[in-house]
């Protein structure tokens, strides 16, 4: 009897015979009663299956693979609370050091101990670069007695959401400087045409989401240097270099655009993207703490003396902090180096493989690990980019197909980016996927849906990648 008791319990208790495995997993209340712990996570992670493949996901820029020593640090210290400074103030202190770190890669002149902070990811940080901007802008106009009530500010019209979400959440008008077939970066004269009295910030784009490309942050600072010589004003730079932040110091150090530049002001970037953590972990800094308002600065007890603490966000995992620390440490400059190069080069060998199948390269250029590219001109092709994408989904992949920002929204293409744990064997059978459904397309003797849809100018809701 005993024996038949226990078979029977298992029977009823393993995962797949449990009786959770037949009900309905709650969408709207809580269940009354528990589920053992074991059953709940493979639940949990049946559902989560659902989801596609995080490595063949060429989309997006985000980290997809780290060290298993990584791995284990973050899991093992996914307890801390980044912002309780107090409480875990070794975190605080690797922290610091991550910032000055980040701040001498980009040629600080702040020393020892630089101002700036980590976010939850870098569009945090691209907030705080606004708003700090922002409140500059206003204590210099009242003390002049001047308004304050129509601050506005410059960016390419490839701008990152975030940006967009700024100038609603602090009622900032965003001027666009619109990219073309012609000027595909944002153009220095036509920034200088924008600013008025009343712009806080212009804002240089290095790795522009939606192309790749750079923005010319030199060309950019030495028209605002005149413009501001001529007129008085103190319109500043903030870089956003979500992407470029953690490949140009390693691949590319000539190339000036970081702090070595008189109105670049403050810089963001992401460090779960080419910094290569886990999301998510973001990174702002200063070029000097006089940038940066005292109110925006919150003072906490840490270790018996007041530290600063700047964030939009509250709570959030220490762990991504110790990551980061992790990698520069673990990686160090040659390191980095390294991989950036071998990415770079993969992303050259995609570029390339991809002209060969009769593709158009939006650019020549190649400065960031990413590209896009269109279709030529075909009358007897039955399909569009949009269909590609959606082929490519039936093996795992992820592709996105969109159209381009204001000026070129005509213009459809498809986008690849290469992270850390792309090799070559791994883009050859990228390649190898995308010749296979290019050629079952080819077959096609009426046109797609999309292409139909195209022809009667109705707008397409592509998947459209912003991280």
């Amino acid at each position: 009897m005993k024996n038949n008791k226990t078979k029977r319990d298992i029977a009823t208790t393993s995962i797949y015979g449990s009786s959770e495995e037949m009900r309905t997993a709650p969408k709207t209340e809580i269940p009354k009663y528990p589920t053992e712990p074991r059953i709940a996570y493979q639940l949990v992670k049946d559902e989560a299956m659902l989801d596609g493949n995080a490595r063949l996901n060429m989309a997006t820029f985000v980290t997809t693979w780290m060290d298993e020593y990584a791995t284990k640090l973050m899991t093992e210290t996914m307890d801390k609370n980044m912002v309780d400074k107090s409480e875990y103030p070794q975190t605080a202190e690797i922290e610091r050091r991550c910032v000055n770190i980040m701040a001498n890669l980009w040629n600080s002149p702040e020393k020892p101990n630089c101002t700036g902070a980590s976010t939850i990811g870098s569009s945090e940080a691209c907030m705080l670069g606004g708003l700090a901007a922002l409140k500059r802008w206003k204590k210099a106009r009242k003390a002049k007695g001047l308004p304050t009530d129509n601050p506005n500010f410059i960016i390419s019209s490839a701008f990152q959401v975030v940006w967009e979400k700024f100038s609603h959440y602090w009622d900032v008008e965003m001027r666009t400087v619109p990219i073309s077939a012609k000027k595909i970066t944002m153009d220095a004269d036509d920034v200088i045409k924008l600013c008025d009295e009343n712009t806080i910030l212009v804002v240089p784009i290095l790795g522009v989401t939606l192309t790749g490309l750079n923005d010319d942050v030199k060309k950019i600072n030495d028209k605002l240097d005149k413009l501001n010589k001529k007129t008085g004003w103190n319109i500043a730079i903030h870089v956003d270099a979500a992407s470029g932040g953690f490949i140009h110091p390693f691949v590319n150090p000539d190339l000036i655009w970081d702090f070595r530049l008189k109105w670049v002001y403050s810089i963001s970037t992401s460090g779960h993207k080419f910094g290569m953590v886990y999301p998510g972990i973001g990174w702002i800094v200063w070029k000097d703490k006089k940038y940066l308002p005292d109110d925006m600065v919150f003072q906490v007890n840490y270790l018996g003396s007041e530290v600063g603490t700047i964030s939009i966000n509250f709570s959030r995992p220490g762990n991504q902090v110790l990551a980061q620390y992790f990698q520069l440490i673990h990686l160090g400059f040659e390191g980095y180096k390294t991989i950036q190069t071998n990415i770079l080069k993969v992303c050259k060998y995609l570029r390339d493989r991809l002209v060969k199948l009769n593709f158009s390269m939006f650019s020549k250029d190649l400065p960031n690990p990413l590209f896009i590219w269109t279709l030529k001109p075909d009358p007897k092709r039955n399909w569009t980019l949009y269909d590609l994408s959606d082929r490519m989904t039936m093996d795992g992949w992820q592709i996105p197909a969109y159209t381009l920002s204001k000026d070129l929204e005509d213009v459809i293409v498809m986008r690849i980016v290469v992270r850390q744990g792309t090799g070559i064997d791994y883009a050859n059978l990228l390649i190898e996927n995308l010749q296979r459904h290019i050629d079952i397309l080819n077959k096609l003797e009426k046109s797609t849906e999309s292409l139909l849809a195209i022809r009667r100018n109705e707008i397409i809701k592509p998947r459209i990648f912003h991280h």
